[in-house]
């Protein structure tokens, strides 16, 4: 069981929240994050077999390491003749996938990840030279990947002779993506991903939530199979970190597919978002501790990381299982408290690989899912205590979660 702590800001922050910030979204890595540093822009959503009808989860990123140190070659950290000679990774690489299907909770845990299940992730590698960028709105070309704030589209083919070498940390197969985007909630951070608290690496990796609620539409193609991606049922999320390492404990919490308990009804501009962060003063860690953001019915209930002198609380918690991972996270500020309770299986999981700006793999898998379940129990503060206003049931939620060792 790991429980931490965790102050957060008032409700004058709740109205940073909830803002689009095309510059935070932007291509920066500054400083000394040239060359130990990366930035990853994620996209995930749920589409349909033109055929079948069966629904899956994907995710697309796209995911830059170390740039100014390299060149017309990707150089990747684990190729035994870069390792051998002590050089850092630098490249572009885009990630693309689905996350495995629902399947029975009789498997065993060696059958999680088979192949069969057909969760994969699928990495292509480019050189820093071959990026373009265009900054505010942003826009990125990767040869014939595209990445901008209103569209995303490419491709990736990987051969199983390819697969099986490590370094490339990749399954085989192959997707095509061609997806209209519109980001329609965002959660911002306000000053602790500002330019003062980047320049002096106060957090190992910040975060901005530009689409924590965002609805895609076209079409993805798995292996020869296509599925149609629409704003009403994709569920979709997009956010960015960067930094100069991945955080451990990494938790990642999020869903816009919410229910009203009250009236029974889905929420239309309603999203949740949870991110842990690992701040330090100096050289010196600090606690683990949370940002989160719950838009209900288009209020913003926000609770960011301290504020000097405007504290509030929260805490949280998570158990692992053999078969799920479980969250408890409880917080309150000034006007809001909220209790939520999610949970995702490991079979519904898929352990994304990364290998981080020094070079190394983490030894923890950093496990990720499209299809989380929970409640969220929302209360106003007033005078008399705690005022509800509603539970919400949470179904497809985005979860990923990596312990620290």
């Amino acid at each position: 069981m790991l429980y931490l702590t965790d102050k957060l800001t008032k409700e004058s922050d709740n109205l940073l929240m909830n803002r689009s910030d095309l510059d935070r979204n932007a291509y920066m890595l500054r400083g000394p994050l040239k060359k130990r540093g990366y930035m990853r822009w994620w996209h995930s959503f749920t589409g349909v077999s033109k055929d079948s009808g069966e629904a899956r989860t994907f995710f697309i990123e796209y995911f830059i390491i170390n740039p100014a140190l390299g060149g017309d070659q990707p150089i990747l950290g684990q190729h035994p003749y870069y390792k051998k000679r002590g050089m850092k990774p630098s490249y572009v690489m885009v990630k693309a996938g689905v996350y495995p299907k629902a399947i029975g909770t009789n498997t065993s845990p060696a059958e999680t990840f088979d192949i069969s299940h057909e969760g994969r992730q699928l990495h292509a590698f480019y050189p820093i030279s071959s990026l373009k960028v265009a900054l505010n709105p942003l826009y990125m070309q990767i040869e014939d990947c595209l990445f901008s704030e209103n569209k995303i589209s490419g491709s990736i083919e990987v051969t199983r002779e390819e697969a099986v070498h490590r370094f490339f940390m990749t399954d085989a197969g192959s997707m095509e993506w061609n997806l209209e985007v519109h980001k329609s909630i965002a959660c911002h951070t306000g000053f602790f991903a500002g330019p003062f608290f980047s320049a002096i690496n106060a957090l190992d990796t910040f975060w901005h939530g530009e689409g924590i609620r965002t609805a895609y539409s076209g079409t993805v193609t798995l292996d020869d199979e296509v599925y149609e991606v629409s704003p009403d049922t994709c569920f979709g999320y997009a956010d960015k970190h960067w930094g100069r390492k991945f955080n451990q404990p990494w938790l990642q919490l999020a869903s816009c597919r919410l229910t009203s308990k009250r009236t029974g009804k889905p929420l239309k501009y309603s999203a949740l978002a949870v991110d842990g962060c690992c701040p330090r003063i100096l050289c010196f860690p600090l606690k683990p501790r949370l940002s989160l953001q719950l838009t209900y019915t288009g209020e913003d209930f926000t609770f960011l990381l301290a504020k000097p002198g405007r504290f509030s609380r929260s805490r949280w918690s998570v158990k692992e299982s053999e078969k799920r991972f479980i969250w408890h996270i409880k917080a309150q500020n000034k006007r809001a408290f909220v209790k939520i309770s999610m949970a995702c299986k490991k079979v519904d999981m898929l352990p994304l690989l990364y290998e981080s700006p020094d070079g190394t793999l983490s030894k923890a898998p950093l496990y990720s899912g499209g299809n989380g379940i929970g409640t969220i129990e929302l209360y106003r503060i007033v005078s008399e205590g705690r005022q509800w206003i509603d539970t919400l049931t949470i179904e497809n939620a985005f979860c990923e979660y990596q312990s620290k060792l």
